[in-house]
């Protein structure tokens, strides 16, 4: 059975299957452990989208977790990075098929509060003011925004049918925005998940970033009209060829060196589908796709800013 006193032994496995390396989760484990005990309380005494009307019995009592905390934190990371199925995952962890959706259900909201969520970042960014605090976050000030989807089962309903399929991708999707600053950190992601339907710009309008006005924004061509519709901030990009006319070859020049600074937010979100729960076709309820994306996405700055 797989655990962390099994796979702590084999550093480069460990790493694969979890995407950190062991002294990295050692140092996230130590957040979630001194987190645990009063978000387990708070969890228990909580009656928020419950249907039972009190507790009858104190907390503590009733059934307890087969597996200690740390090797439910490996469970979920290696569910994220390799979305296999909870048959594999009940052979893996030795647990039943219930446990495993359990175990990984209870213990996500808690991962979350102690990653570095691009929402955590962005609050902070909106409360910069010298051009000091804003290189830290930016730096080069620059920023680089895209777009990225995900293939979800076809759904039963008709409406949603249509409101899912992506004329891009040729298939029912969602969609997440991100913004990366120039070390491939994650600033800002959407709140919501977006239908696969709407274009990347029509997301962008309605849920664009607040970034610093020193900071130049950095978009590739499916963003065409941001410089007209929002004239207060630095945009930047690539130059449109037109009909029937070649591109001269400075134009050209300006196009690759354009790709050669953007290229950090397709780097980003490459490893963002490193873990597979983004990657392959998402079979789990959409309604815990927010939650998933928030917590692989602080998984991914986690490891940038430790490494840094």
């Amino acid at each position: 059975m797989l655990s962390y006193d099994r796979l702590s032994r084999k550093p480069l496995l460990f790493k694969s299957l979890t995407g950190l390396s062991v002294k990295q989760f050692d140092n996230i484990f130590k957040e979630i452990e001194s987190r645990y005990d009063k978000y387990e309380i708070n969890r228990l005494s909580s009656r928020k989208g419950r249907r039972r009307r009190r507790r009858e019995r104190a907390v503590g009592a009733g059934r307890h977790f087969k597996l200690p905390v740390k090797d439910r934190v490996i469970m979920v990371l290696v569910y994220y990075r390799l979305y296999i199925t909870y048959t594999l995952m009940e052979f893996l962890f030795g647990l039943d098929q219930s446990n495993v959706c359990r175990v990984i259900q209870k213990i996500e909201r808690l991962i979350r509060r102690c990653l570095p969520i691009p929402q955590k970042l962005y609050e902070v960014t909106k409360r910069l003011k010298t051009k000091e605090e804003v290189e830290k976050y930016f730096p080069g000030f620059m920023a680089f925004t895209d777009c990225t989807e995900q293939p979800i089962p076809r759904p039963k309903n008709r409406m949603k049918r249509k409101l899912y399929y992506s004329g891009k991708k040729k298939k029912h999707t969602v969609k997440n925005l991100y913004t990366a600053n120039q070390k491939g950190l994650l600033i800002y992601k959407t709140k919501h998940k977006q239908r696969g339907r709407k274009h990347d710009y029509r997301i962008y309008k309605k849920n664009h970033p607040d970034l610093p006005k020193d900071v130049m924004n950095m978009y590739d061509l499916g963003f065409l009209g941001v410089e007209k519709d929002f004239p207060k901030q630095l945009s930047s990009l690539p130059i449109k060829k037109e009909k029937d006319h070649e591109l001269t070859e400075v134009q050209k020049e300006y196009n690759k060196n354009h790709s050669a600074k953007r290229i950090v937010i397709e780097h980003a979100i490459c490893r963002i589908k490193k873990y597979r729960i983004m990657n392959d076709v998402f079979r789990n309820r959409l309604r815990k796709y927010n939650r998933v994306s928030d917590i692989v996405s602080g998984l991914v700055n986690y490891r940038i800013i430790n490494t840094c």
